[in-house]
């Protein structure tokens, strides 16, 4: 891995992306509807003591807040060539999270996700792996505006590489020209379980693989029989899925199966995925108790 380790801390909490969305009122409001959603789910992050958060990505679903920008295409249906947005699509709201906070991971919807979630109604392309490709230079544009916006991670979430339906090979392509057009390390985030794919996955020439391990015990398993190479592992220890709230203890025993298999100094602490289904106050007592766990196994080791 060419780009070295962006945290000095064992054991570092971050966030996989979204939280739920707080609409405030006020003048703001009327200018910017979401504003007051994007200063909550910051400030709810740093009070919960993640080490690395998000903007809370509160502007839409992960296939509509990126589709919508990008020409070439009308409400999820490829219409014509795709191409990069005329202005940055998450920057702002990055910017936002930066002035609040030193260290930001900024998120992209990975190209084979995207490029699955859209319906293809022009024959200037054949297939969806076409798609991917374009949406990945499309996409460059946009990570080189979060790079620039000083982020310390980038995060690319391709959800669909777990369930058999994308070409992984494609989606390497796709994801590491993302990757190599910055000089910031990358995370690619990937939910679901992973034994039929894990060790393509492993090939991506990536910073960090992002999974779920508090739903997918069977993760844990597989992966602890594979080298690394290197790469730093998100540990998803939180359920994002449902609303109850796990207990401290719950969570540290999670993080410890963890250090049981990996070394502590290559775990970055995160929930399964995004919080964006959740209740604000589910959200926060998942990332505080998340945070707290993880500094009792950091205290004790």
């Amino acid at each position: 891995m060419s780009k070295a380790y962006f945290i000095n801390k064992v054991l570092a909490t971050t966030v996989v992306g979204s939280y739920p969305v707080v609409k405030a009122g006020g003048l703001k409001s009327l200018f910017d509807p979401l504003a007051g959603a994007v200063e909550t789910a910051v400030s709810d992050q740093i009070g919960a003591g993640i080490d690395i958060i998000s903007d809370g990505q509160v502007r839409g679903d992960m296939i509509g807040a990126f589709a919508s920008k990008l020409p070439g295409i009308r409400e999820q249906e490829v219409i014509g060539k795709i191409q990069p947005a005329a202005g940055a699509i998450t920057a702002g709201d990055t910017k936002f999270a930066r002035s609040k906070f030193p260290k930001v991971k900024g998120i992209i919807t990975g190209p084979t996700t995207l490029a699955h979630g859209l319906h293809l109604s022009t024959p200037m392309y054949r297939n969806k792996e076409e798609v991917a490709l374009d949406l990945a230079a499309a996409l460059v544009v946009e990570a080189r505006s979060l790079e620039a916006a000083g982020v310390t991670l980038l995060q690319i979430d391709e959800p669909i590489l777990s369930t058999g339906t994308a070409d992984l090979a494609i989606a390497k392509q796709a994801v590491e020209m993302i990757g190599s057009s910055v000089h910031i390390p990358i995370c690619m985030h990937v939910c679901g379980n992973l034994g039929n794919v894990l060790d393509e996955l492993l090939k991506f020439n990536v910073n960090v693989l992002d999974f779920e391990f508090s739903t997918n015990a069977n993760n844990l398993d597989i992966l602890s029989r594979r080298d690394l190479d290197g790469k730093m592992l998100g540990y998803g220890c939180v359920d994002s899925s449902i609303e109850e709230v796990e207990t401290v203890q719950e969570i540290k025993k999670r993080i410890q199966k963890g250090v049981e298999y990996f070394d502590p100094k290559i775990l970055l602490i995160d929930p399964d995925c995004g919080m964006r289904m959740r209740s604000r106050e589910s959200a926060y007592w998942k990332l505080k108790n998340m945070c707290d766990a993880a500094k009792e196994v950091r205290i004790a080791l």
